[in-house]
C-alpha cells in the first residue's frame, strides 16, 4: 500500500492531472485499473481487521459485538463493490 502511494504521489507531482477527462483516461488504463482495485483490497482489508478487532475488544455488551461487526463487514463489502462499479464505468 505504500509502495502505490509513494508512486501515486510521485506520478501526479510530475503529471498533475486537471479535469475529469483526464482523470477517466488515466482510471481507464487496464494496469492502474488493477493497481487501485489491488491497492483498495488491502486498504478494505485493513480497516476490517482493526475495526473488528476494536469492536470485539471494546464494544459492551458483549452479544452486540457480532452485530455491528456484521454491519462493518456489510459497509465495507458495499464499498469494495462501488469500487469495481467505478473501476468498471471507467473501461467503458
Amino acid at each position: 500500500m505504500l509502495l502505490f502511494f509513494l508512486s501515486f504521489l510521485v506520478y501526479f507531482l510530475l503529471y498533475p492531472i486537471h479535469s475529469y477527462p483526464e482523470w477517466r483516461a488515466w482510471v481507464a488504463k487496464p494496469a492502474m485499473s488493477v493497481a487501485l482495485f489491488v491497492f483498495f483490497v488491502a486498504l478494505l482489508s485493513h480497516m476490517w481487521v482493526g475495526l473488528r478487532d476494536v469492536v470485539f475488544d471494546y464494544l459492551q455488551p458483549a452479544s452486540l459485538r457480532p452485530l455491528v461487526a456484521g454491519v462493518l463487514g456489510i459497509g465495507l463489502a458495499g464499498v469494495g463493490v462501488w469500487l469495481v462499479w467505478i473501476l468498471f464505468r471507467a473501461q467503458t
